[in-house]
């Protein structure tokens, strides 16, 4: 059964991320998300930055986010990340955010590859390793490394 590879990173919620209430202020899970992607491809041995130095981007088109639990001050959550969209203009990333087995927010992001210019790319021919990469994350037999 085909799935795609699941990235994780842990962080701990830090109190300037919160509300008065110790809440985690909405907008902060976008940050997170953030930081999901970035692991996602530095576990990997690629960088955005590297991307960038080659002129290739990946400005965010459309996000969305789905609450179901506030993280919490001193938390301990696990942003979960994994592609679940690509084609050679665009690519999608999912999040999951735990804390233990609970699940506190889901969401997706769409980026379109882009060059400096903000002009749209098509990755596969740009940087067509990468793409491959991009393509077999997506695609990764589950269990598989």
């Amino acid at each position: 059964m085909s799935a795609p590879r699941i990235f994780s990173t842990q962080i701990r919620v830090r109190y300037s991320e919160t509300d008065q209430m110790g809440v985690v202020y909405h907008a902060n899970y976008l940050n997170w998300f953030e930081v999901g992607r970035t692991e996602f491809f530095r576990q990997a041995g690629f960088n955005y930055r590297e991307l960038e130095k080659k002129g290739i981007l990946l400005p965010v088109a459309e996000a969305t986010v789905s609450f179901r639990q506030p993280a919490l001050y001193d938390d301990l959550v696990d942003i979960r990340t994994w592609i679940s969209d690509i084609s050679p203009v665009r690519l999608t990333y999912a999040y999951e955010i735990y804390r233990g087995d609970q699940l506190l927010v889901s969401g997706k992001t769409m980026h379109v590859f882009t060059n400096a210019e903000m002009k749209p790319i098509r990755l596969s021919r740009i940087e067509p390793e990468v793409y491959a990469w991009l393509e077999a994350q997506h695609n990764a037999i589950e269990g598989s490394e």
